[in-house]
């Protein structure tokens, strides 16, 4: 039996690491179509569901994303990031915008866009100037925030924060470590997602189980399970093995030919064998997509009639650094998300998570500028997707959600900020309980002089100190999509360490 188990175990590890191969250049074809057809049990799945999830890599900014305005928090925001030679301190509410300032200014945005939560908490709220299709969507109910979340093994305070003795979440501030802190509950090198793990649970469920974890962005972490692997798309759709298109030097029996000296081993060497076997998965996973696949250019996805190689205005945002009309990365990813799910029919699927992302959030400088673009790119992204499945019939079905490196410093350097912690994010879909705010928003204090902050909610440079959990947030979204409670326990073992009370944050219905 030894040598049996020997040989599983080797090949499920090539599989693993042939998944990390997604950013290897050219072999990245191969690479992002690799999935494995996890032995994963089957639940009970009424009905479809599906997570996805908008990583902000390189770690956003959410003091200026959403702000508190009543005055004596606003009066703090100002003070601190008002500062030489680009001030990064927005404009309050109904400040006009002044069309001849610099492109991506405070003064040219305009004021922040109020918000008014079901739950005040006493004081006020704002977004972003460049948010106004979030705004509109949380009027709409159907987004959410959700308040100060960050990495955490169990509720911390600032004194016990100060507290060497106290447990932390390892390599704080560090972005590769923290990006697979929030996929994975573990530093860098961590092999399993949270999202990953949920979709073994219920890639059963699934006709086909190779369509279960799907990224149109980069490889991530998130999207692994145990058993379930990711299965990587284009923002054109499925990644075709060996050629762009139906021939190989124009023949499409060459293409046929060169398709079956991949797929079959010549040998009986283990990682002969194991690499046949995946990249005839890969060929046939291809092909089922690929013509399962509702076109692009068709209703809801984009604009009927459109000559070919033109820009689809519905993937266009107003870019608010140029002034024109620009195609918007995010959108493109999640207009394939949106044909992947309008396939669910003909592929079988009931429970499926998604990974798209934006880049270009690590804002050491140049933060007005970037932030600026980066916040009208997911305002037009979240609502160009909400009204795409609304059309599709499945906008109470599809649960969409932000997460990134960590937050940002409360302090300027006089362009940007550095490394946070704490960080408030959106959640959005029919079945969010949204108009709202969740977890209590921090208050903000004073520089003490001596590189803290007089508020309880603020460690080192402003930096926010979470109050709520990276696995109280994902265990709300998880518990949604099917998993139980005692599912939930074994996936995030930190849970345990909050109240039980707690442990829900109530923005999903």
């Amino acid at each position: 039996m030894k040598p049996a188990i020997a040989g599983t175990a080797s090949r499920r590890h090539f599989l693993r690491c042939a998944g990390a191969l997604s950013a290897a250049g050219a072999a990245a074809p191969f690479a992002l179509n690799l999935a494995a057809v996890g032995g994963a049990a089957a639940q009970s799945a009424a009905g479809y569901k599906a997570l996805v999830c908008v990583f902000l890599y390189g770690g956003n900014d959410s003091f200026n994303m959403v702000l508190p305005t009543d005055t004596a928090s606003w009066d703090r925001y100002v003070a601190v990031r008002d500062q030489r030679p680009n001030p990064i301190a927005l404009r309050a509410p109904g400040t006009p915008a002044v069309a001849s300032a610099g492109a991506g200014t405070p003064e040219r945005l305009g004021g922040v866009l109020p918000i008014t939560p079901a739950n005040t908490q006493g004081r006020s709220f704002a977004l972003h100037p460049a948010l106004g299709g979030v705004r509109d969507l949380f009027g709409a109910r159907r987004l959410a925030v959700v308040a100060n979340v960050g990495p955490l093994l169990r509720p911390t305070s600032k004194a016990q924060y100060r507290d060497e003795r106290t447990p932390k979440p390892a390599k704080l501030f560090s972005h590769n470590d923290q990006v697979s802190t929030w996929q994975a509950g573990a530093p860098e090198g961590a092999t399993a997602g949270w999202g990953g793990r949920v979709a073994d649970l219920l890639a059963g469920a699934n006709g086909k189980a190779v369509f279960t974890s799907i990224s149109a962005a980069s490889n991530a972490v998130w999207l692994s399970g145990r058993d379930v692997m990711q299965y990587q798309v284009s923002t054109r759709g499925a990644i075709r093995i060996g050629s762009s298109g139906d021939t190989l030097f124009g023949s499409t029996k060459a293409l046929q030919k060169m398709h079956a000296v991949m797929r079959n081993a010549r040998s009986a060497h283990l990682l002969e064998q194991d690499h046949a076997s995946v990249v005839a998965r890969a060929i046939d996973a291809e092909a089922l997509l690929t013509s399962a696949l509702p076109a692009a250019n068709a209703a809801p996805y984009g604009t009927p009639g459109l000559p070919s190689g033109a820009a689809d205005p519905l993937l266009q945002y107003d870019d608010p650094l140029s002034g024109g009309r620009t195609t918007n990365p995010l959108a493109q990813q999640l207009q394939v998300v949106a044909r992947t799910i309008g396939a669910r029919a003909a592929l079988g699927q009931q429970r499926q998570v998604f990974f798209v992302s934006l880049g270009n959030f690590d804002t050491h400088s140049g933060q007005n500028r970037a932030m600026t673009e980066n916040m009208a790119r997911l305002a037009h992204g979240l609502a160009y997707f909400d009204a795409a499945l609304a059309a599709l019939g499945v906008g109470d079905a599809v649960t969409t959600f932000t997460a990134s490196d960590f937050g940002r410093s409360f302090t300027s350097n006089g362009d940007g900020t550095d490394h946070g912690w704490g960080a408030h994010h959106f959640v959005l879909g029919g079945a969010v309980r949204g108009g709202d705010l969740y977890g209590r928003f921090p208050d903000y204090g004073s520089d003490d002089g001596r590189g803290d902050f007089t508020s309880a909610d603020q460690i080192g440079n402003g930096s926010l100190l979470p109050a709520l959990s990276v696995d109280q947030y994902a265990a709300t979204l998880a518990r949604w999509f099917g998993v139980s409670d005692p599912q939930l326990r074994d996936i995030f073992p930190n849970l345990a360490n909050f109240d039980v009370g707690a442990r829900d944050l109530g923005f999903m219905g």
